[in-house]
């Protein structure tokens, strides 16, 4: 099982993507991921940073948002750019490096509920569409993974994460329509689990109430990030029945802009009840649970950005240690 202990869901805030680089490999040096900041603009947000990758599939922004085009212009060259930047700034600081490496994409759901037809509304109202979709970016996802060993040959194994806020809502039928006046379809169970199967086992990230649990564990997916305050009891059985599956799961523990950072023991307490609620084996919880911030740290500031990461990255050391209790070890 993981030794991975602790990481953070992805975003970080302001520009400087090389001190946000150093601040993940020193912070969460079990499981690092390549940071992303989204204060950088249009390219650099969740859906174009992902866009970019999409293979045969170009987009712009439009006053209502990103959409497809005919060809790349200047939006999605900017997406590309801030990406190859980061693969600069991450080979140049992680070139001895040696272990596992996260990366983040947004997810096929939440980009088909995000980007328009050319002509028209949503991907997600155009089955056809969320299925090329799908297919393209799952190709890019490959050759992004691809180019991360190539840069960094020590890295032993990726974790790709789909972030996926938005899949509640597809299976809800709560997407907005393009004109915002009405709700697209609710997609079908099965359409969302033959999807996760183009991915290479990827860790689903949803930072929204509802997240699909049973659907997650038939995908077959390596594990769920979520926030432990969006978590309900009425949930737990599912959970539990994710966990005896082999299920990791990424939880949020941290709020992920500035506040007080509570002693890692406290920190841990909602890992550590979720597991004596469920019953399991308390040895195994640092082996399934990872912690993270509650969602990403685009919106906290630099130094809580770096605290936090080492809240959890403390927290988790109680896990390990002393997970009966919920003490950090000697």
């Amino acid at each position: 099982m993981s030794t991975w202990e602790a990481t953070g869901v992805g975003s970080h805030p302001g520009e400087d993507h090389l001190e946000a680089i150093r601040v993940v490999f020193g912070e969460v040096p079990g499981l690092p991921y390549l940071p992303e900041l989204p204060a950088r603009g249009v390219g650099a947000d969740l859906v174009g940073r992902s866009a970019a990758l999409l293979v045969d599939l170009s987009v712009e922004v439009q006053p209502s948002g990103w959409r497809l085009t005919d060809r790349p212009g200047r939006d999605h060259q900017r997406a590309v750019d801030h990406l190859r930047r980061d693969l600069d700034g991450l080979e140049e600081i992680g070139h001895d490096y040696s272990g596992p490496l996260k990366v983040q994409v947004c997810g096929p759901w939440t980009l088909a509920g995000a980007i328009e037809l050319r002509h028209g509304d949503k991907m997600l109202s155009d089955a056809g569409a969320v299925r090329d979709l799908t297919a393209s970016l799952a190709q890019g996802v490959a050759e992004h993974c691809a180019e991360v060993r190539r840069r960094l040959p020590g890295v032993t194994e990726i974790v790709l994460q789909l972030d996926e806020p938005g899949l509640p809502g597809v299976l809800a039928g709560t997407v907005p329509t393009a004109s915002g006046f009405g709700r697209l379809a609710a997609v079908e169970e099965w359409r969302v689990e033959e999807s996760m199967g183009l991915f290479d086992r990827p860790v689903v990230h949803c930072c929204a109430p509802g997240v699909p649990f049973g659907l997650l564990r038939r995908a077959g997916v390596r594990g769920v990030s979520l926030d432990a305050a969006l978590l309900r009891r009425a949930q737990e059985d599912a959970l539990g029945e994710s966990f005896e599956a082999g299920i990791m799961l990424f939880l949020g523990v941290v709020p992920g802009t500035d506040t007080r950072l509570a002693d890692p023991g406290v920190v841990a307490k909602p890992a550590l009840e979720l597991w004596q609620r469920l019953g399991f084996a308390a040895e195994r919880l640092a082996e399934q649970v990872v912690l993270t911030p509650s969602c990403g740290l685009a919106g906290a500031s630099p130094a809580y950005a770096r605290a936090a990461l080492a809240a959890c990255r403390k927290a988790a050391q109680v896990l390990r240690d002393d997970p009966a209790n919920g003490r950090p070890g000697g």
